[in-house]
């Protein structure tokens, strides 16, 4: 099945690329969670992800991840993706900051991902969608994004997209959980992502914590953001020029725990009237390991995909 699907279109500039963000420290579930398998081969959700994005049609994969975590990731990646993709990676690295700015040395907490994502910026010469490493998207989001980057063009507005779920398809019943909910408008345009943290559902409903608000109450149906985003080369070159500012804010404020956020760098293009954003919407579940104990759920329901047929046993033999 893979070999049929492989083909040249490395040659072309404009051929999406899948950037997968790994260096994050994954505090909550604790350790390195984008490494832990969760299958009996020994697969990480990585491992899927790259799968579904390679079936949706990507060819290169950029994973970006601490310098010394480079070998583990290789050993990990070479005989399975790497056998079909291009892979590369790039590092997340502290000491990449614009020229004037020094961050404290004791500081250990990665810049975010808006950060994480400049990190790749020499590497991206075209269109490509932005990923964590530990979320499982489904297939379904892998083509969605790729079919809308293979067209993605720049007209009087810069031309990037998100895939968006169905919050009761992205929770967990093993704690509270954040996510960006979003407002789109009738024409499937993105007008605002609002961060929503302590969510959970409970009998009145799905409820997020916020003293402020009137009503704490997250519909069923309601798209979130998930981190899957898709961009033409202008978001390096805009998130770059205003990495300045926000790393000034940064030093100022929270110089130990403050960080760049991806999705603040597209609100902001938004808001200044430079970006459209595509609300691609997908009716797949979300998995992820939030907590160690969703661990055992993941491993289940991929299982379960493969029981069913929507994954080979093995999926990169």
């Amino acid at each position: 099945m893979l070999k049929e699907n492989i083909d040249t279109n490395l040659e072309n500039k404009n051929e999406p690329v899948l950037v997968i963000m790994a260096a994050g420290m994954g505090s909550r579930f604790g350790g390195l969670k984008q490494m832990t398998p969760v299958s009996g081969k020994d697969e990480m959700i990585l491992d899927f992800s790259l799968y579904d994005a390679f079936m949706a049609g990507f060819r290169k994969a950029i994973i970006i991840i601490k310098k010394e975590n480079e070998e583990d990731f290789k050993k990990l990646i070479k005989n399975k993706a790497g056998k079909f993709m291009d892979i590369e990676f790039a590092f997340q690295d502290l000491r990449d900051l614009p020229e004037g700015f020094d961050i404290p040395e004791d500081r250990e907490k990665p810049l975010g991902t808006g950060h994480a994502t400049l990190s790749c910026r020499h590497l991206v010469d075209g269109p490509f969608a932005v990923i964590n490493s530990d979320d499982f998207y489904g297939a379904i989001a892998f083509q969605l994004m790729y079919d809308f980057l293979a067209s993605a063009e720049d007209k009087e507005k810069y031309s990037y997209s998100m895939v968006a779920y169905p919050i009761e398809n992205t929770l967990t019943d093993k704690g509270f959980v954040s996510r960006g909910v979003c407002e789109v408008s009738s024409k499937g345009i993105l007008e605002r992502v609002t961060e929503r943290t302590k969510i959970k559902r409970f009998e009145e409903g799905i409820l997020f914590e916020d003293e402020s608000a009137k009503d704490n109450l997250i519909p069923e149906g309601t798209p979130v953001s998930m981190n899957f985003w898709g961009f033409t080369k202008s978001f390096m070159e805009e998130g770059w020029a205003g990495f300045s500012e926000a790393l000034s804010k940064i030093l100022t404020e929270n110089p130990m725990k403050g960080e760049y956020y991806l999705p603040s760098i597209v609100s902001d293009l938004i808001e200044k009237g430079k970006a459209e954003v595509k609300v691609l919407k997908t009716p797949d579940r979300w998995y992820g390991v939030t907590y160690k104990e969703d661990l055992e759920d993941v491993v289940s329901a991929l299982q379960s995909m493969k029981d069913n047929g929507l994954y080979p046993e093995i999926l990169w033999g």
